[in-house]
């Protein structure tokens, strides 16, 4: 039997849970917590003995920018952009089992957001990019912040999702964009996730090589197994 005073408590409490469940399901909380898993799966990546070997690139732009700093070289990075290309595409065949709840949301495609035009996603996707870049190699550039580069990617895309997805999506990735709208045939305003991420990329590499942080060492083109190279790619 439950006294009125404990009926109060368990009421109150009741309450505040659905409160506190409220507060997670507020887009700001879903957007901040969504950037932070996608960025754990590529702090993942770099960590697993697959990224132990490929160096997880997973990301043309990043791909480019180490080869723009002389940590790559040309033949590489096609294959490397054709891999990364084909692999996003071939990721998100799987994302058509969603039926009609994936064709609701365009199976995951990056579009301006309704608010903003495709002028508007660029400068997003330049700037998200532009930040990723130079917080990648800031991170690489110096011996005590090295090993903890991984750690860098579920803060970093924490933040810039939860700021900047209203604008673009936030995606810094061509391929990430290139899968969803191969399967979903959704190509408007395309042309920003490639040239967007391009930009920022150039802007990155320029600010670490013009400016103060021109110090910066990139020594390999990897974020985590630094020592491993077996075929000798990445230095």
């Amino acid at each position: 039997m439950i006294v009125p005073e404990q009926g109060e408590i368990m009421k109150n409490r009741f309450t505040g849970n659905i409160f506190e469940l409220k507060k997670i399901t507020d887009a700001p909380w879903r957007r901040s917590i969504t950037g932070f898993l996608f960025g754990t799966t590529g702090a993942l990546i770099a960590l697993s003995p697959l990224g132990k070997e490929s160096g997880a690139h997973i990301n043309p732009v990043v791909t480019v920018a180490f080869w723009l700093v002389g940590k790559l070289r040309a033949r590489y990075v096609l294959g490397y952009v054709i891999a990364q290309l084909a692999g996003a595409v071939a990721g998100a065949l799987p994302l058509l089992l969603w039926g009609s709840a994936g064709r609701s949301i365009g199976f995951g495609v990056t579009l301006p957001g309704a608010d903003y035009g495709a002028g508007w996603a660029l400068l997003g996707e330049t700037v998200t990019t532009f930040v990723l870049i130079t917080g990648l190699f800031f991170f690489l550039g110096h011996r005590q912040t090295r090993p903890f580069t991984p750690a860098l990617f579920p803060v970093l895309y924490g933040i810039m999702v939860l700021l900047e997805a209203p604008i673009s999506g936030t995606s810094t990735n061509p391929a990430r964009s290139l899968g969803p709208a191969v399967i979903s045939g959704d190509w408007r305003s395309w042309w920003v996730y490639w040239l967007g991420p391009l930009l920022g990329t150039l802007m990155g590499i320029a600010v670490v090589r013009w400016t103060w942080l021109q110090h910066l060492e990139i020594e390999v083109a990897k974020f985590y197994h630094f020592a491993h190279d077996r075929y000798s790619v990445f230095r």
